[in-house]
């Protein structure tokens, strides 16, 4: 059942069980390591990565978590680089994505960042209405990638 009166508060390391709980109900793969990695360096460099969680009693229902950059690609200003959000499927169409956004984007802001970026794969057609709601537009540049064991010439 969905509950839109939720605590929202930045994640730390600990709530990694909770987060990689909830990232493993969602997606079916377990991330620890990811979630793990990220948690850590937030803890020793607090100043460049942003997070929120959202919490329904002391059950963790929808988390947000980004990085910042400062001058990457030749770009001068600060960006949030947002690459995890989940909403346990229970607690969606309550509004909890929508706060988790708007909190995580008051905290990058708090923090220098003057835009939010992200990337969705062409299979998660079910997130592009999220991000489209949330303010997100296609950027006006392509994002590139090959294999780097590949002879390219």
């Amino acid at each position: 059942m969905s509950d839109s009166k939720v605590t929202l508060r930045p994640l730390g390391l600990d709530d990694l069980d909770r987060v990689v709980t909830l990232d493993r109900g969602i997606t079916d793969i377990s991330r620890r390591g990811f979630f793990d990695k990220r948690l850590r360096a937030q803890e020793r460099n607090p100043d460049a990565f942003v997070s929120m969680g959202a919490f329904s009693g002391d059950d963790l229902v929808g988390i947000t978590l980004a990085y910042l950059l400062d001058g990457e690609f030749g770009a001068t200003a600060t960006v949030a680089v947002l690459d995890a959000v989940a909403v346990a499927p229970e607690h969606r169409s309550a509004g909890i994505g929508q706060q988790l956004m708007e909190a995580v984007c008051e905290q990058a802001r708090a923090q220098g960042a003057v835009e939010m970026q992200t990337q969705v794969g062409w299979d998660e057609t079910g997130m592009y209405g999220y991000f489209a709601a949330a303010g997100f537009e296609l950027a006006p540049r392509l994002v590139l990638e090959r294999d780097t064991v590949a002879d390219a010439f």
